[in-house]
């Protein structure tokens, strides 16, 4: 797809703002040791100047539309041009997302109406849809038209994440939140399906498993339920205990085709299936669980393990190979896996089994989050900001 790009008008463009993942992937590093820098600071009792939202709502609203979002974004405005093979968002169009993104991280410590700060962010979604799903339909690729819906369901989960702070819809907040780890929790399930078992075979030379209809279906299926019951709670108290089980036998079954033990050798493999393997354990352990704390302890397996280590391996190597350098010999990065898988060991596992120590547990887990993306940003951003090291455009 290296071709589809003007080279000469592309080496105008500042590095930086050459392809999605470049400012996107940046942003996410720095934004995800900032944002949970400042949770423990409130954890703790720390004084929050200009902060026009609850801290709880905050903490969980950044993470979900701050942090994951931007990976998302950043992610599919760089997969689409290979999707598509069509030129991705560059230049002042991808310089408007970045701004459209900041904006709403700013605006919620400023003293300014939350309805202009959620529609600045609905507008982000919307015009990052715009930008991916365009691109899709006028190739034709109507496999990766699903990244549609899914924007506008964001869009939706976003203003009702707003309202539902100041009691307007049926819903709660809550239910918000959980709908969109539901969200993720697809993203995960088809996104990883498509790359983890295909990743692995090409880097050990072996035969990647067929897909089995049923169990795709039997992983994901219960993940969309899931997400539309959120905003039935009745139903979700009675069913969701059975589809989290289903879809986490599923996904586990998922995981075993795919040979994880096999990948130990090679940390930006290993890191892929230790991530996705947390989506198993997170559903199977809720689902079966009766214990409330419990249950909801495990619901940071997912946060922290399954997205957060995915955000953290796919961002290393797409930054990798989109900077035109060999994906298996970049910066050693084990050590920010190591950290983060602990931090979810601890997070979940850890504050399960020793609640009376909570506050010591996540404070640990989330110094162990922050030295995870430190180590990201120091190892990538300089590289994100510089042009291919193989002369080609993006």
């Amino acid at each position: 797809m290296l071709n589809i790009v003007d080279r000469s008008k592309e080496e105008q463009i500042p590095p930086f703002l050459r392809l999605g993942f470049r400012p996107f992937f940046a942003l996410a590093g720095i934004y995800a040791v900032l944002a949970i820098g400042l949770w423990l600071h409130m954890w703790t009792g720390g004084p929050l100047p200009g902060l026009q939202v609850d801290p709880l709502w905050w903490h969980v609203h950044e993470m979900i539309f701050g942090f994951s979002m931007a990976v998302v974004v950043g992610f599919v405005l760089t997969a689409v041009q290979t999707w598509t093979g069509q030129p991705g968002t560059k230049s002042w169009r991808l310089l408007l997302l970045i701004g459209l993104w900041l904006a709403p991280r700013v605006l919620l410590w400023l003293p300014v109406p939350l309805w202009l700060t959620s529609s600045v962010e609905g507008l982000f979604l919307l015009v990052a849809c715009w930008e991916v799903g365009s691109r899709v339909v006028k190739a034709k690729g109507w496999r990766n038209l699903f990244f549609v819906p899914l924007f506008l369901l964001a869009i939706a989960a976003n203003f009702a994440s707003y309202a539902a702070m100041k009691g307007l819809p049926p819903f709660s907040v809550q239910a918000v939140w959980q709908a969109m780890l539901w969200w993720f929790a697809i993203l995960l399930s088809v996104m990883g399906g498509r790359v983890i078992p295909f990743f692995t075979a090409r880097r050990f030379d072996f035969a990647k498993p067929p897909a089995l209809w049923w169990l795709e279906w039997g992983a994901t299926l219960p993940l969309i339920a899931l997400l539309l019951l959120s905003f039935f709670p009745l139903v979700y108290l009675n069913a969701s205990a059975w589809l989290m089980v289903v879809a986490g036998v599923c996904q586990l079954l998922r995981c075993l085709r795919w040979r994880s033990w096999r990948t130990f050798s090679e940390s930006l493999v290993w890191s892929l299936h230790v991530a996705y393997w947390c989506l198993p354990l997170s559903l199977l352990v809720r689902g079966l669980s009766s214990n409330a704390f419990v249950a909801h302890s495990f619901v940071h397996l997912f946060a922290i393990g399954a997205l957060g280590g995915l955000i953290l391996a796919m961002m290393a190597r797409v930054s990798m190979g989109h900077t035109g350098r060999e994906i298996y010999k970049g910066p050693v990065m084990w050590p920010a896996y190591a950290a983060l898988f602990a931090a979810a060991a601890i997070r979940t596992a850890g504050v399960a089994l020793m609640p009376a120590a909570l506050v010591t547990l996540v404070q640990v887990a989330g110094g162990l989050w922050m030295f995870a993306f430190i180590w990201f940003v120091w190892r990538f951003v300089p590289m994100l900001g510089q042009p291919r090291v193989d002369g080609h455009p993006g």
